[in-house]
């Protein structure tokens, strides 16, 4: 179903500590990434014993953003599966924040935007690793070439900045469907977008927006 315009707000702080643990950041991540999991196969993957696992994931699912789901391999019925509860989920603009959400909130970005340059650079790794091996095998499936890239600036008001990324939620969601519906030969595709307005002060150009960088590169390396 699509998300809701304007997605959910997180106000409350006690939500925002729980998702800004970076143990649990991770536990997020890998949901995410690799599907539902059990308590234990979490520990094994991330390092961690089952009980500090089994509780982070409690205090994940008492803010909705992890929830119980059907067992995912046969015989393992007594085990606790999870799944990451996907949503537009949205943070209370700067301007919105008090002091105690600013702390959090720094401390979830940080997190956040480690574990992000941490994902890329290993995906570029093994896609590096894979270039090594020879061409038959980098080009079997064509995914070699999925590394797309994209820089730009546009000259933009705030009003405009925001419609900007509601059409890009929008995108997005376009483009999400259940499991159920993907076809084979589909894979996960990891999409950041950070936008930031330059200083106020800064020299107009000849036009209404400045797009001299502003097209789409394929890294394949």
């Amino acid at each position: 179903m699509p998300e809701k315009p304007g997605g959910t707000e997180i106000t409350e702080l006690a939500a925002l500590k729980a998702l800004a643990q970076p143990r649990r950041q991770q536990i997020l991540q890998h949901l995410t990434l690799h599907g539902p999991a059990t308590s234990a196969l979490l520990a094994r993957a991330l390092g961690l014993n089952t009980g500090a696992t089994s509780y982070h994931l409690r205090e994940l699912a008492r803010y909705g953003f992890v929830a119980d789901t059907v067992p995912q391999e046969p015989g393992a019925r007594r085990a606790r599966w999870w799944r990451a509860v996907p949503g537009d989920r949205r943070f209370p603009p700067p301007s919105r924040r008090t002091p105690g959400m600013r702390v959090v909130m720094d401390e979830l970005n940080r997190h956040a935007y480690a574990a992000d340059l941490a994902l890329f650079e290993r995906l570029q790794r093994e896609s590096g690793a894979a270039v090594t091996r020879g061409a038959d095998e980098r080009d079997a499936d064509g995914w070699a070439d999925g590394h797309t890239y994209s820089r730009g600036s546009l000259r933009l008001t705030l009003p405009e900045l925001q419609e900007f990324f509601e059409e890009y939620i929008a995108l997005m969601n376009r483009y999400k469907r259940p499991d159920a519906e993907t076809p084979p030969g589909a894979r996960t595709v990891h999409t950041r977008l950070l936008a930031f307005p330059g200083p106020g002060n800064e020299a107009l150009g000849s036009g209404d927006a400045s797009t001299d960088d502003n097209s789409t590169e394929t890294d394949a390396s």
